[in-house]
């Protein structure tokens, strides 16, 4: 009977235990506050599809490309350490769930003492031997109870990081996947301003040939001569800024794609085709597309669990211990007769400590506000990056469409202008020289058009989540 009443108490013990456990630690939730609506500065966008889910793969048509992403995606080395982080992680979290398990030690020794005669108070004479050899072996094992929960939190803290630490890789690949397609869209942009530069030098060489020979003719004076010779140099001047430019974004380049510097193999601007359906989705979709994001929250509720291991130490814990094994004095005797063992259940709870133990609960609570505030911070971070990317889409589209129709006006104004200079004395070389120098700019502003067209889907890819899916 006494055996079933001490039962019923250490079940009851344990059942209040448990109850009071739950209201210990807090279950996390995702906070109500935090701000997921019209994150794009567009209220009208109410389609769930996201080119976040397009696989990078068919964002890029250029297969060049596709392979250098794959390289980078392969060797750089950014992303290999992020998944080193991971490794890392997943190490912590192995450790957190081998903490439920006691802890158990082996020990062997062999004691040799001497015995103080005058400490025993024993006559003399009494003939007793003060030396003596103990033999020993033993096993001791330790057991903290997961009672109020500190060593669950500690293991969900384990997995936040884990999956943080997993949320980190995908975004440095996402930003790899960009930085890989815009440098190799600024490349080809150079390529193309430099031909159109070397076209335009060619055509006014032409330019001086003519005027020297209408200096000739007496329908132009030196002036003009000497003018055709500066335009030339003037757009001639620009190619050397232009291969250094060159240069540099194949170095960039190799450096994403963890090679040393040297030549990139690539297409042109003009075989580009950009994908036309640009679909952002709902903001709210950041939370589970963007990568960044999701590492924002994994930090949050890490810092949650924090606090719930902080709360943890104002109630006490409950240690079981045991030890066992064999002791002998003498060796012949070592496995007869010589067992011991002893188990011993505490319970400690803090009274005084010093303040330490409200001062890591207020420090938990600060950083769980301070990680929420980050948390929040990214996914407004993230809806700007998003209304940036669209606007700079559109407004390459509409400078483009516009661009054209100077380009086309001010080639014609170069065509009239020479006619008019060959055949005419209402115009003079300045005319040729301004429409000249109009015509190239455009030409180069085209190549920029074009090029914050490319760049702004690639930058929308990113900030929507796309390229690790």
């Amino acid at each position: 009977m006494k055996t079933r009443n001490k039962a019923y108490i250490t079940l009851g013990l344990a059942g209040i235990l448990a109850l009071a456990s739950c209201k210990v630690n807090q279950v996390y939730q995702r906070p109500g506050e935090l701000k997921t609506v019209n994150l794009y500065r567009d209220s009208l966008i109410t389609d769930t599809t996201s080119m976040a889910s397009l696989p990078w793969r068919s964002l890029f048509a250029d297969t060049i490309l596709q392979n250098l992403i794959q390289e980078g995606i392969n060797n750089n080395l950014d992303l290999k350490t992020a998944v080193l982080k991971i490794a890392e992680a997943q190490a912590t979290l192995s450790a957190s769930k081998a903490a439920y398990l006691p802890s158990l030690d082996a020990g062997v020794q062999v004691t040799k003492a001497k015995t103080s005669q005058a400490a025993l108070n024993f006559p003399a004479g009494t003939g007793i031997n003060l030396n003596t050899i103990t033999y020993q072996a033993s096993l001791s094992a330790s057991w903290e109870v997961n009672i109020w929960g500190q060593l669950s939190s500690l293991k969900r803290q384990a997995l936040a990081n884990f999956l943080k630490s997993d949320a980190s890789k995908r975004a440095v690949q996402t930003q790899l996947i960009a930085d890989i397609a815009n440098n190799y869209y600024n490349l080809l942009s150079y390529d193309q301003q430099l031909r159109i530069t070397e076209e335009t030098v060619k055509n006014r060489i032409k330019d001086v040939e003519t005027m020297k020979a209408l200096k000739e003719g007496a329908i132009v004076n030196g002036a003009a001569v000497v003018q055709s010779e500066a335009n030339r140099y003037a757009a001639e001047v620009s190619i050397p800024d232009l291969k250094q430019s060159i240069r540099q974004a194949e170095n960039a380049l190799c450096v994403l794609l963890a090679r040393a510097p040297g030549p990139i193999k690539r297409g042109t601007l003009n075989e580009q085709v950009p994908i036309k359906q640009l679909n952002a989705g709902l903001s709210a979709q950041l939370l589970s597309n963007r990568p960044d994001v999701q590492a924002s929250e994994y930090a949050f509720r890490s810092a949650f669990e924090n606090t719930n291991v902080a709360h943890s130490y104002f109630y006490p814990t409950l240690t079981i211990t045991a030890s066992g094994g064999l002791s002998s004095l003498k060796l012949k005797d070592f496995f007869s007769n010589s067992i011991f063992y002893n188990l011993v259940g505490g319970l400690t709870q803090p009274i005084f400590n010093k303040g330490q133990n409200k001062a890591r609960y207020h420090i938990a609570q600060a950083q769980q506000q301070e990680t929420f505030n980050t948390f929040q911070q990214t996914l407004l971070t993230a809806g700007e990056e998003v209304s940036n990317a669209l606007y700079s889409y559109e407004n390459a589209i509409s400078k483009q469409q516009i661009r054209n129709k100077q380009i086309v006006a001010l080639t014609k104004s170069v065509d009239y202008t020479n006619e008019l200079l060959r055949y005419s004395s209402a115009t003079n070389y300045t005319d040729v020289l301004t429409s000249e120098q109009s015509l190239l700019a455009a030409q180069l502003s085209g190549v920029n058009d074009r090029l914050q067209e490319l760049q702004a889907i690639v930058n929308l890819y990113r900030a929507l989540g796309g390229g690790w899916q």
